[in-house]
């Protein structure tokens, strides 16, 4: 099984280097100074979960250069930001084959359904929960050992069953909790209910999880988007078997005191941001949905009002 991984970030990195030790062929696709330290060096994951290990060496190279390659992928991971997803659907339409699976691992509800379009391969939908970065080129932390990651057929079709199956046996060989979950579009919303609202209140507070883990306003308005996206996710028809706020709760206490989203870090570093995926589209799916997000508007606004891209 031929698995691709595009981007090789903090989760990028950690699913294909972790399949990569377990001795998958994994291909990464990578840029920069990142890609040429993998190049040369291998890719090291210093990890809290199975400790730290190094793949040398390792199938890296730009997309470009697989195009060269002329080889065809059976399973993609899409791992990267929400603003470079066009540019990764443009590379897949011209290297995926009828039988290649896309499993898109973004910050963002509802990838799969922007990806699908204009390929004639599955594309699921899919979320993980890891903290994990890049701390230097060639070298990814992973921090804390959460690394949950779920995915699942988005139209309840039975087609690749199968072989999502043996995917979920494979992470979990490797050293990762793999959910090939029947229900998607619950599990991943409520994985967004966590994301979104931490990095819109840890972007409009500039603040770290130390700031959200004691009681006051920061607290309150980080519980208070999470209870939008619930509201939100009520109205679409799904039906969580978890308490939403408890679960983000749970999540923001088994992260380090300094940890801040890497919605934040991108903004500080002056770049492109997931503002768009993580913030304004809660406010479209409130209005499509006719629920009032009025914590999320109010933070989208302020972004605007900001130039925050």
């Amino acid at each position: 099984m031929k698995f691709m991984v595009i981007g090789a970030g903090g989760t990028g990195g950690c699913i294909g280097g972790y399949l990569a030790r377990q001795g998958e062929d994994v291909t990464f696709i990578a840029r920069g100074r990142h890609l040429e330290a993998m190049k040369s060096g291998g890719l090291m994951v210093k990890s809290a979960r199975v400790g730290d290990f190094t793949v040398s060496p390792v199938k890296a190279c730009t997309m470009a250069d697989y195009k060269k390659i002329g080889e065809t992928p059976d399973i993609v991971f899409v791992c990267v930001k929400y603003y470079s997803l066009d540019e990764a659907a443009d590379f897949l339409k011209t290297v995926v084959g009828e039988d290649t699976m896309v499993i898109p691992i973004l910050n963002v509800y509802g990838t799969g359904s922007k990806l699908q379009p204009g390929l004639q391969c599955t594309v699921t939908d899919g979320c993980v929960y890891i903290f994990s970065m890049i701390e230097a080129p060639g070298v990814i932390v992973q921090p804390t050992p959460i690394f949950r990651l779920f995915f699942g057929l988005r139209d309840g079709s039975e087609a690749g069953k199968e072989r999502l199956a043996e995917v979920e046996e494979r992470l979990n060989r490797a050293g990762i909790e793999a959910h090939f979950t029947e229900d998607i579009a619950r599990d991943a919303l409520q994985k967004f209910s966590f994301v979104s609202s931490m990095g819109a209140a840890g972007l409009y507070y500039d603040g770290v999880a130390s700031d959200f883990m004691e009681p006051g306003e920061k607290r309150e308005m980080f519980f208070n988007l999470v209870r939008e996206v619930g509201a939100v996710g009520a109205a679409m028809g799904l039906h969580f078997d978890v308490d939403l706020v408890e679960n983000a709760g749970n999540i923001l206490a088994g992260l380090t005191p300094d940890a801040t989203t890497s919605m934040q870090r991108d903004v500080a570093g002056g770049g492109l941001s997931e503002v768009d995926g993580l913030i304004h589209e809660m406010v479209r799916l409130g209005e499509a949905y006719h629920v009032d997000v009025p914590n999320y508007r109010r933070i989208s606004a302020w972004a605007k009002a900001k130039g925050i891209r």
